[in-house]
């Protein structure tokens, strides 16, 4: 059965590979206090999560452009190997996949707050998912599903090189004889360092804050002028993103493809090498077992605290033939559901807590 894909596109841009998860922005779910009311029947009804695979994908745009002066590069400053002329490539740096929760709309279910048991309240995130019952619950941060981050030589506050040169660059009548300025310029810019390391300079800053600032001025002019001979390389890094809903195990499910032309292409166009997934069940729980309670309530709900017992998977993801991710997640597809007895909760003068995980809508702990 062919998967449901939604992608959401965050950015364009294209292989180094990582298998860790890393510049990830973290989000709080808001949740919602209920309580028992003659409104709502003395119940509150909550929703069960189905997962959803959550795949993060980081890319870049590598963009070279060749020096007004690479000509001259070895002959002025030996330097034989540089750029040489403007190219663009893009790179997969990183893929990231984890699980998430939404609600099952199939599994709907009620917590009874009748008279003679001990449920005064429940906590639902704001899409229904059940946090705890009778316990103050404070969300764990969590995964965003976006994020984007932009290395700091992308930075606009680069140095231009025209705006160190004299005189005599600007009467410079042609490319060679500026080239040579330029070299010039550099080498003074060294010498000028070297006095200050080692203490041959009269106008030395004294102090050690204002030295360090010196040095990186005249380490930034450097960089600036080089780069008229050697080219220069900026890095442009955004994310992408796309949600995966499992409905059984996965073998090479394409999730896109990727050029290192285009970077990120859609899975039909075979200018891109596809990138896909497996997901393999590690533990098989088997049917829904019986529940302790069969009653009913007088709604027809299952009666008690449903619950699940989530399985796991194993996610692999390959570009090409290359593994580019390796983990386990928590699938409640592949899992069961079980159900707690409204009589845990008649104990007045010993009230039982229970935390749920709402993103899986299984039972994290319970407190008497």
């Amino acid at each position: 059965m062919r998967n449901k894909i939604k992608k959401t596109f965050l950015g364009l841009f294209g292989i180094v590979f990582f298998l860790s998860c890393t510049n990830i922005m973290l989000a709080q779910t808001r949740v919602i206090k209920k309580t028992a009311t003659k409104s709502n029947d003395y119940g509150v009804n909550y929703f069960l999560p189905k997962s959803v695979l959550n795949i993060s994908v980081r890319i870049s745009k590598i963009e070279t452009k060749a020096g007004p002066y690479f000509k001259y590069a070895e002959k002025y400053l030996g330097m034989p190997h540089v750029i040489s002329e403007n190219s663009s490539y893009y790179e997969l740096d990183e893929v990231c996949v984890t699980s998430d929760g939404i609600p099952d709309k199939d599994k709907s279910y009620l917590v009874e707050l009748k008279s003679g048991t001990f449920a005064p309240f429940v906590y639902l995130t704001e899409d229904g998912l059940i946090c705890s019952i009778n316990a103050e619950y404070t969300p764990d941060e969590q995964i965003a599903k976006s994020g984007e981050s932009v290395n700091p030589e992308n930075k606009d506050s680069k140095m231009s090189p025209y705006s160190l040169f004299t005189e005599e660059y600007l009467q410079a009548g042609s490319t060679g004889k500026m080239a040579e300025v330029a070299a010039k310029q550099i080498y003074k810019i060294r010498e000028s360092r070297m006095d200050i390391l080692t203490g041959n300079s009269e106008n030395a800053p004294r102090d050690g804050a204002a030295m360090k600032l010196v040095l990186q001025q005249l380490e930034d002019q450097e960089k600036a002028l080089v780069e008229l001979f050697s080219g220069s390389t900026s890095k442009h890094t955004q994310t992408f993103h796309f949600d995966i809903e499992p409905k059984s195990e996965m073998e090479k499910e394409i999730i896109f493809r990727f050029s290192k032309h285009l970077g990120i292409v859609r899975n039909d166009d075979l200018s891109g090498v596809p990138v896909y997934i497996n997901l393999k069940k590690l533990d098989i729980v088997g049917e829904v077992s019986a529940e302790p309670d069969k009653k009913k309530s007088s709604k027809g709900e299952k009666s008690g605290i449903v619950y699940n017992i989530p399985g796991k998977a194993e996610v692999e993801v390959y570009y090409g033939t290359s593994e580019i991710f390796k983990g386990n997640v928590d699938i409640t597809q592949f899992g069961i559901t079980q159900v707690l007895a409204n009589s845990l909760f008649e104990d007045k003068k010993a009230p039982v807590k229970i935390y749920f995980y709402p993103q899986t809508g299984g039972i994290k702990k319970i407190n008497q």
